[in-house]
């Protein structure tokens, strides 16, 4: 007995030894073969499929050279040949342009001398893989619902993605790319800076500062046309968002351009062509975090490492609409020269001293009691110190990121080029936007214009104000997830191969972003929706016509801009955004006047930038060229087209004039 004690733990770990022993064995004889199969593919679309041979110690076996022959794929090029093979060189190989020809699961088999080893690889039908988009933007254009339609496209490609399950989808909307979404750490960064911005925001415009610096503006308004300069220009200084550059700007400037007799339409005009243009373009504002998180998305989606931040430094120069609009509003206002349906209201201003027309409805003020408290003192350096601030604080950002970088991976000799391309943009943001809230704050208080609790209550307010936009930005996320996951792009590749060149694709993506957001009447929705489409698609199409890498990047950044323009341009025109309703609103203006009298100028100008920016550039011309040409040639529109409004000299009495008559 007591023997046969001794006796079981000898047998059981001779047993243990020889299990461990035995697999050792048969690794070293056989060897070991992995294949990567993606999970889910479509149908006659081409993907790829990666065969690793590994050695018995579980490490890749370099010394390894032969030839795998598949079983349950096809070639592209191939009809119904069931043999498929792949030479691998030093035990690794990858087989491209691999297709299935069914739908369900399929099992592959692969061969390589006495080694074997299968997968099973989901095909689903290639039309499934456009639906979930396609969805959001017709719900986004019938009901305007952008958050309802990006849910609704989500759950549909969740439905698709998890074999089909349709209240199960539902839940993974929320439990997989949603929060996949928002535990992204550049994802939530790009979301906390752009809170915090929007809390920044908040309280300057409670502690009078963005009404500071309108006023200072203002006073250069003596003239109708020094008075139309002062509207564009103001909106450079109130370039941080664009509710606050429309709310502020059309409120502040409408006593003065009334004074001056120019028509509620032009003043609306410039309102609304100052405030998403110069938003979307400057390179610190409530939009840039919202821009650079879908751009980010998309190049994600191509497997880039590029620095989303730099990638949107790259497209300002080809953002042809918001710069020409801008130009084109400048021209206008310098020439004092109009055209169509805004020749007719400025003359009525000017001759008959009517701001509006007979029988027009203005729009009513929005602005919510208290935001532009008169008693409270309207001092510029309380809204400029702030933006200085976030300037400053994210300028000195990149550069200390980018040089810390670049010293750790021992580069040297680099420019100012090198460093903002190995900057931490998104630190060197969240710093900045937490500097500027601070600076905000203490400035408010201190000169005791909001208490403590006021200066809170201001910051989150401005908070709020961003809350929509950042449920957009991840739901576009979450949508974006999901054209990954189905190879949206792969399937548009497919079918547009033969009948889209990728020169075109840049003035084509501005026309349908601009459909979109004039239907939606939201650039934000339209941009979400489009950006993890274009970029995919513009990349796979370069690298199909094996495009230079150079020239695949140029069009890349063609592409992204044509999304942001197209979006500011539709906006622009559309009767239903919030910015041209804001804008008629903050004007007192009417509405429908104002939508009629800004549309040939915004056509204008969306016409200049896509066929002397977006198609010649796509071809390598300079987008710096570009913007000149369309300078010159708006400048002859002008000249040609534009007549001359009757000029009226107001009769302006000082306190000082007033005495020296008496």
């Amino acid at each position: 007995m007591h023997n046969r004690r001794k006796i079981f733990p000898r047998i059981f770990l001779l047993i243990v030894l020889f299990v461990m022993i035995f697999p050792l064995n048969s690794l070293a004889s056989e060897g070991r073969l992995q294949l990567d199969l993606p999970e889910l593919v479509l149908k006659d679309v081409p993907f790829s499929v990666d065969v690793t041979v590994f050695n018995e110690f579980g490490q890749r076996d370099h010394s390894y050279n032969g030839r795998v022959e598949f079983s349950g794929i096809s070639l592209k090029e191939q009809d119904e040949d069931p043999s498929v093979f792949l030479d691998l060189e030093g035990g690794k190989g990858s087989l491209d342009g691999v297709l299935i020809n069914s739908t369900g699961h399929r099992e592959v088999v692969a061969r390589a001398g006495d080694m074997e080893t299968a997968g099973s690889v989901r095909g689903i039908p290639g039309i499934l893989s456009i639906l979930p988009p396609l969805l959001a933007i017709l719900l986004a254009l019938a009901f305007r619902q952008v958050v309802i339609a990006l849910v609704a496209g989500t759950w549909l490609g969740a439905i698709f993605l998890f074999n089909y399950d349709i209240p199960g989808g539902f839940y993974r909307v929320m439990d997989y790319f949603v929060i996949n979404a928002i535990t992204d750490p550049n994802k939530a960064q790009i979301i906390v800076f752009s809170m915090m911005f929007g809390g920044m925001v908040g309280v300057i415009t409670h502690n009078g500062g963005a009404r500071g610096i309108a006023d200072v503006i203002t006073g250069f308004a003596s003239t109708p046309r020094r008075g139309q300069i002062s509207c564009v220009a103001s909106s450079f200084f109130l370039f941080f968002d664009d509710y606050a550059n429309v709310l502020v700007r059309g409120n502040l400037m409408r006593p003065i351009t009334d004074r001056l007799r120019i028509s509620r339409e032009k003043l609306a005009f410039f309102v609304d062509v100052g405030a998403a243009t110069v938003a979307s373009t400057f390179f610190i504002s409530t939009w840039i975090g919202y821009e650079v998180g879908l751009i980010d998305q998309g190049l994600k989606i191509i497997g880039s490492e590029l620095n989303a931040y730099t990638v949107f430094l790259q497209t300002i120069p080809y953002l042809f609409y918001p710069i020409t609009a801008l130009i084109l509003a400048f021209l206008i206002a310098v020439t004092g020269r109009d055209f169509g349906p805004m020749w007719e209201a400025e003359r009525r201003c000017r001759m008959e001293g009517k701001p509006l027309r007979d029988g027009a409805e203005p729009a009513t003020d929005l602005v919510e009691s208290g935001e532009l408290d008169e008693d409270v003192p309207a001092r510029w350096i309380n809204g400029a110190l702030p933006v200085i601030s976030i300037l400053v604080v994210g300028i000195l950002g990149l550069y200390m990121t980018g040089i810390r970088a670049l010293d750790a991976e021992g580069a040297t000799g680099y420019g100012i080029g090198e460093i903002v391309g190995a900057a931490d943009s998104y630190k060197a943001l969240l710093w900045a936007s937490l500097t500027g809230c601070v600076v905000a704050i203490l400035l408010s208080v201190a000169q005791g214009i909001l208490t403590v609790h006021k200066a809170i209550e201001a910051w989150i307010k401005g908070l709020k104000s961003m809350l929509l936009a950042m449920i957009i930005l991840i739901l576009a996320w979450s949508i974006g997830s999901v054209t990954e996951e189905l190879h949206t792009a792969d399937y548009l590749v497919q079918m547009l191969r033969d009948v889209l060149s990728p020169y075109w694709l840049p003035s084509l993506t501005f026309i349908i972003a601009a459909l979109v957001a004039f239907s939606t009447g939201t650039s934000w929705a339209t941009m979400a929706i489009l950006m993890p489409l274009v970029i995919p698609l513009s990349h796979t199409l370069g690298v199909d016509l094996q495009l230079p890498a150079d020239v695949n990047h140029h069009l890349m950044l063609g592409v992204i801009s044509s999304v942001l323009s197209g979006a500011v341009f539709g906006d622009h025109c559309s009767p239903i955004s919030d910015t041209t309703i804001l804008s008629s609103m903050a004007s007192a203006c009417d509405h429908i006047d104002h939508v009629r009298t800004q549309l040939p100028y915004a056509l204008l100008a969306a016409v200049g930038g896509v066929l002397i920016g977006d198609i010649p550039t796509a071809y390598g011309f300079s987008p710096w060229i570009s913007i000149s040409l369309s300078t010159v040639v708006m400048f002859l529109v002008l000249m040609l087209f534009g007549k001359k409004v009757p000029e009226y000299k107001p009769e302006i009495e000082t306190v000082q004039e007033t005495k020296e008559q008496s």
